[in-house]
């Protein structure tokens, strides 16, 4: 039972500390909740220290989660957050400076909440491996009320990696996968709900590459550097304009999946020094999706749709490029990433895409 109330709400708040004795300070927080009037802190993470996000130069935090039970008001609890920071010496200076406690209000319940002093669930949660790694600890299957998700899957997108919205980066939605697996579609359904810049690669109009997939292994290079040359242009940094959304049906890192599947050892050596000199200038994705499905599913809609030119594309030759884009991911580190199975989920379904693009909504830096 919570001291003082009977009505209570499941809260889960984040403890962080990099000054002073960090694990002290993040105990004491932790006793002052509880001894709080209305307050009863139920359950604690291990503690993890993390890298500071924002400034190199700050020393590393150290992180927890805990749940509480209480009937106190959002409003309430923010101002018992801030009134324990005070109490132990937290000062407030610029976003990203060091602090002796820092105690963020994550989940209300499954409340949502948007006023000039409160956000909830917290804006960036979903962003910071080290808070939903702790939440998780506690309870994993809680869904996060606006992306509605459990927060295990949340997590499981960050590959352990911590992320945070950058306003002067672009709002690059990536859709990955191999060849038939319905990438262009759901991109074109996306783009479409979400209102923003469609970009598609310029398969149609390279002059090389239906003499690839014929055979000719001596065309393989320049088809390939086509590729690069118009896929540098279409994501460059400079444009994409900074905090607007845009979805392209293609991943920029599957240019060397697919040049080590199609070039010979000599030509990727030429190809491999152009493609180091282009990837500076183009923008990474705030958001990958992989779509993947079966070689065997996607080799059928390959000559359902039958395109010319990809007619003599193979089973052996999709179970390669399946094996290479599974083994990108496994080390995934750009930026979160949405694994969805094209067996499971209808790209062609409006209500399902619109589903999907309220998630990803989610990930794209809004001011």
């Amino acid at each position: 039972m919570v001291k003082g109330n009977s009505q209570t709400i499941k809260v889960f708040i984040g403890l962080g500390s990099n000054l002073g004795d960090r694990e002290s300070l993040l105990r004491q927080a932790l006793e002052l909740l509880d001894e709080s009037e209305g307050v009863t802190v139920e359950n604690v993470s291990s503690f993890i220290e993390t890298s500071a996000l924002g400034s190199k130069n700050s020393p590393n935090f150290l992180n927890a989660a805990a749940l509480i039970s209480t009937g106190k008001s959002p409003e309430e609890v923010l101002e018992l957050l801030q009134s324990i920071e005070d109490s132990l010496g937290r000062e407030r200076f610029e976003k990203w400076s060091p602090r002796t406690i820092d105690l963020d209000l994550l989940l209300y319940g499954s409340e949502v909440i948007a006023t000039d002093n409160l956000t909830v669930p917290h804006k960036q949660m979903h962003l910071r491996s080290f808070v939903l790694e702790c939440v998780c600890e506690l309870d994993g299957e809680i869904m996060h009320p606006v992306l509605k998700q459990p927060i295990r899957v949340l997590a499981e997108r960050l590959g352990g990696k911590d992320f945070m919205f950058e306003p002067d980066a672009p709002g690059l939605i990536s859709i990955a996968g191999i060849i038939g697996v319905g990438k262009t579609t759901l991109a074109e359904g996306l783009s479409g709900i979400l209102g923003c810049r469609l970009i598609r690669e310029v398969y149609d109009a390279n002059p090389y590459m239906a003499d690839v997939y014929a055979g000719k292994q001596e065309m393989a290079l320049d088809c390939q550097l086509y590729f690069l040359k118009s896929r540098v242009q279409q994501l460059k940094k400079a444009e994409l304009t900074a905090g607007k959304a845009v979805v392209s049906d293609y991943l920029f890192d599957k240019e060397m999946i697919y040049a080590r599947e199609t070039l010979t050892a000599e030509q990727l050596g030429v190809y491999d020094k152009h493609n180091r000199n282009a990837v500076g200038e183009v923008a990474k994705p705030v958001l990958a999706i992989y779509f993947y499905d079966s070689p065997e599913a996607c080799l059928e809609r390959i000559h359902e749709r039958n395109r010319p030119y990809e007619q003599n594309i193979s089973l052996s030759m999709l179970q390669s490029l399946y094996n290479a884009y599974e083994e990108l991911f496994s080390g995934w580190d750009k930026s979160p990433v949405m694994r969805i199975s094209a067996g499971e989920f209808d790209c062609m379904h409006k209500d399902s895409v619109r589903g999907l693009a309220e998630e990803v909504e989610g990930y794209i830096w809004k001011s």
